[in-house]
């Protein structure tokens, strides 16, 4: 545990004109001073020590390594977003659940992502830059030459006869080969590491646009193709519309058979709903349990259809745990599906969604509801 260290502090150096102080009475101030760091470092320690403590009880969480550096994160301040977050939480009356902090942590990796790709965007803006550079001094140096040779055709006009004229033209033509085969060289590898950095950024964006633990797009990928889907299909009269889709109880799947088994069922769900991806139907993990479908050129009544029938086709499988040959009973889905366009914008259209899902809880679970555009 970090916050737990211990370490004796140094005795402040002597100012200047300060009256010397003898061996024992330096060793005796010494002590006296590591005791009181110490002492200090001590109480900040109990000090977050109990801060953690409330902080656990206060939100029923249990007591493992992962609580407690969250915690610990937390109430110190050491992410200053996640304690915002966290805070932002408490304020809306929403409980700070194990699950949802473990979801916020995943979230916290992932950002990662978007941290790796600015140093690639930052690495390829210098090499493109570079390669710039290399083209102007080839533009230069190609300059440079005509103008040399300009100036030794001039000379040439002044040199006697019976000197070496063809050597020095020779010469000349030998050192212009020389400086143009380094430039080309130069511009071939500027432009082999431009690709190269073109295709790492790709690869990085495509990976930070991944939720690893089910292999579909994430929230940050869903939002984009969403924004744009949305501005495509209004400017083209096209219909669009928006699916939530959630596992119902799945914090009863996590107590009962564990959270490795939680992430199966999770997998499995996501593999079953993947199955409509096309050209027009977008499947991402929106976060936690709850997944998000958007599907183009489809109706509003189309789009129930489909939602409604992938809910069916995972309300009749039977898993099992397999480490544990103990059967997870039936799994379901609740969903809401809005027409995009028949809203305000788009943001009002996810809204009213996400209240269609909610209604659909509330109406039993294992169903999939419309959303009722404003009037």
């Amino acid at each position: 545990m970090r916050w737990l260290g211990f370490g004796g502090g140094k005795p402040e150096a002597l100012g200047e004109g300060a009256q010397p102080v003898l061996p024992a009475e330096a060793a005796a101030m010494a002590q006296v001073h590591d005791s009181a760091e110490q002492g200090n470092r001590r109480h900040q320690q109990l000090e977050s020590l109990a801060a953690i403590s409330e902080f656990l009880i206060t939100h029923d969480l249990p007591v493992n390594p992962f609580t407690l550096e969250v915690a610990h994160d937390i109430v110190t301040g050491t992410k200053p977003r996640l304690a915002a977050i966290a805070a932002a939480r408490v304020t809306e009356g929403l409980p700070l659940t194990l699950d949802w902090l473990e979801e916020i942590m995943r979230e916290e990796a992932t950002d990662g992502g978007a941290a790796q790709i600015h140093a690639l965007i930052v690495r390829l803006e210098k090499t493109i830059e570079a390669f710039a550079t290399t083209a102007c001094v080839a533009h230069t140096a190609t300059t440079d030459y005509n103008n040399a040779l300009e100036a030794h055709v001039g000379d040439l006009e002044t040199i006697d006869t019976s000197g070496n004229v063809i050597e020095q033209i020779t010469a000349l033509a030998h050192h212009m080969l020389d400086r143009t085969r380094e430039v080309a060289r130069e511009l071939s590898r500027s432009e082999r590491e431009t690709r190269t950095l073109q295709k790492q950024l790709a690869d990085a964006r495509a990976d930070a646009e991944i939720d690893h633990l089910t292999g579909l797009p994430n929230r940050r990928a869903f939002e984009a193709r969403y924004n744009q889907d949305y501005t495509a299909t209004r400017d083209n009269g096209e219909p669009l519309c928006v699916a939530f889709c959630d596992i119902d109880e799945f914090k009863r799947i996590n107590d009962k058979h564990g959270h490795e088994a939680g992430d199966r069922v999770l997998r499995t769900v996501a593999q079953s709903l993947a199955t409509m991806t096309d050209e027009t139907c977008h499947v991402a993990r929106h976060g936690g349990e709850e997944f998000v479908v958007l599907l183009r050129n489809k109706m509003i009544e189309e789009a129930w259809a489909l939602i409604d029938e992938a809910r069916e086709a995972i309300a009749a499988r039977r898993l099992i745990n397999r480490s544990t040959d103990v059967p997870f009973g039936q799994i379901t889905l609740s969903a809401g599906v809005a027409d995009v366009h028949a809203f305000p914008d788009a943001r009002e259209a996810l809204r009213a969604a996400d209240n269609a899902l909610l209604q659909a809880k509330e109406a039993g679970r294992n169903v999939v509801l419309k959303a009722n555009p404003p009037e």
